[in-house]
């Protein structure tokens, strides 16, 4: 063998040696990893993380069921149970996805731990990608959860007639949110300033958003304020998904979706880039 052919095997050796890392464009195993670990930390406490919002949700169900599910009132033409239950849904899956990505980033914050999200080998678009995949994660979970005990609930119908639209918009409001509790995690100093934007900003446009009303019953002022609130179109186009029906154009909605989901991890994954208020 010659001297060449021994120097291109041993640097051939060299590269492939064990316990070496190659990474080469996008470090899938560490994304995965970090997803994993991100999954595991809050199924790790399931019983508060994926259960308890599932009943806190249902109750929401029981009371309007209770109030005015039984007078024969209709919305869009089917009872109002079958109404509200999508809007319940989802407004469960997108406050729970917001809740995660707050509280994984920012418990590494307030704990000095956030070392070990910025010390392994990810990018910022890989970090960004495994924490928001994490929550919408969460969000599929506590929505699985609250459809099938809506399923067994009398006089409540949440079969879907369009899955595409429940698919979509239930990832991309999930997706919107945890990118959004990414951005308010960066943010934050201490969990008060977490809590106050989870208080004075998702919960009002979360509860505002036509989830438990429909366009057509309110003023046209009430109407358009509504039509600003980016969480009505995931609502109205989650909706459509389980009953044909929408209050807005589902073109509309989709493209709403995708410019915000865009627009909010582009902000995140500057922010991360630079290390605003996270590297020292």
């Amino acid at each position: 063998m010659t001297q060449t052919n021994m120097q291109s095997t041993d640097s051939s050796l060299i590269r492939h040696e064990p316990g070496v890392p190659v990474i080469r464009n996008i470090n899938w195993a560490g994304m995965y990893a970090l997803y994993m670990k991100e999954v595991r930390r809050f199924m790790k406490v399931q019983l508060q993380t994926v259960w308890a919002p599932a009943l806190t949700t249902l109750l929401f169900l029981v009371i309007f069921t209770v109030a005015l599910g039984r007078g024969g009132l209709e919305v869009m033409g089917v009872p109002f149970a079958d109404f509200v239950a999508p809007g319940l849904i989802i407004m469960g899956m997108i406050q729970n996805s917001f809740q995660n990505s707050t509280s994984a980033l920012l418990a590494a914050k307030v704990g000095g731990t956030i070392v070990d999200y910025l010390m392994p080998p990810l990018s910022s678009g890989e970090l960004l990608l495994a924490l928001i995949a994490s929550s919408v994660t969460r969000s599929v979970f506590v929505g699985a959860a609250i459809w099938g005990a809506m399923l067994f609930w009398p006089g409540v119908h949440v079969m879907p007639h369009h899955l595409w639209a429940v698919i979509f918009f239930g990832l991309a409001g999930s997706a919107m949110l945890a990118s959004l509790g990414i951005l308010t995690a960066i943010w934050a100093e201490k969990f008060d300033h977490a809590a106050a934007v989870g208080n004075f900003l998702v919960a009002p446009l979360s509860l505002l958003s036509g989830t438990f009303y429909s366009m057509d019953h309110v003023s046209p002022i009430f109407r358009a304020i509504s039509h600003a609130n980016p969480f009505f179109y995931a609502i109205s186009g989650f909706r459509y998904g389980f009953l044909a029906e929408a209050d807005s154009p589902i073109l509309i909605g989709i493209l709403v979706m995708i410019g915000l989901n865009v627009a909010l991890a582009g902000v995140c994954y500057v922010a991360l880039k630079q290390g605003w208020k996270i590297k020292a």
